[in-house]
């Protein structure tokens, strides 16, 4: 209670007083959620980029947050910051442009073979038959998922930062009421094709973006290799595109 009292303090002391000090103590009192946020994306991104990188442009995106954030509105400033943090780095990493065009190619091929097999197979679809509809092995296949896991990852938060501005783990939305009942909508369609998938493809969804859990440790859990989870978790993201795209 005493640092949600001194917190309150501080967000009164910069946003009603215009004191700068507490500005900037908002920001190293709020900059272990941007290692939180930072942490989990570099699990996915660490081939790619560096760390202390990602660090920065959340840093950027937590200042952002605490200049328009209304400490007034009855919504706590983690969910909203949470938002603003992930949407500045995901931001930046897709002006480095890194991803190879072969890779965004093969990725492309893979979702429309799994929307292929969803529409023939539905929830008894498996790997064998979204191979079947590449034309490649198993083997080919599983090697084929590792090579586009990264770019799955991107993908998803790249269509959610365009079309709508929440966080799949969060219980609210951003503050524009323009935008408030598309938010809401898309939310509830990604909830239920979420409650649709698969129990596995379900759990792997749940750990990385609700508990915050990386690769290495969803796998400890389910008690299967890192690679399969990578696996699992581009198969799930192909199909909650699947649904934005029937949006959009």
């Amino acid at each position: 209670m005493k640092v949600y009292k001194m917190t309150e303090q501080l967000w009164i002391n910069y946003k009603e007083r215009n004191i700068q000090e507490a500005k900037d103590e908002l920001i190293i009192h709020y900059v272990a959620l941007v290692k939180i946020i930072a942490g989990r994306l570099y699990s996915s991104y660490n081939a790619h980029v560096e760390f202390d990188d990602l660090l920065g442009y959340g840093i950027i995106g937590l200042i952002d947050a605490i200049e328009k954030f209304d400490h007034k509105k009855q919504i706590k400033f983690e969910t909203y910051a949470n938002i603003r943090i992930r949407g500045a780095i995901i931001d930046q990493i897709r002006h480095m442009d890194w991803i190879p065009r072969s890779t965004r190619q093969k990725y492309k091929k893979v979702e429309e073979a799994i929307a292929n097999a969803q529409k023939k197979y539905g929830n008894e679809m498996t790997d064998e038959h979204i191979a079947k509809e590449l034309e490649i092995s198993l083997d080919e296949y599983n090697k084929l998922m590792g090579e586009v896991t990264t770019y799955s990852v991107v993908s998803l938060e790249e269509r959610l930062e365009d079309n709508s501005n929440f966080d799949i783990a969060s219980d609210s939305v951003d503050f524009q009421p323009e935008d408030n009942f598309t938010n809401k909508e898309v939310k509830r369609l990604l909830i239920k094709a979420i409650d649709n998938l698969p129990e596995k493809e379900q759990k792997v969804m749940q750990l990385y973006y609700y508990s915050d859990l990386t690769y290495k440790e969803i796998a400890e859990i389910l008690s299967i290799s890192e690679s399969r989870v990578s696996q699992i978790h581009t198969k799930a993201i192909a199909k909650l595109k699947l649904t934005l795209n029937d949006l959009y």
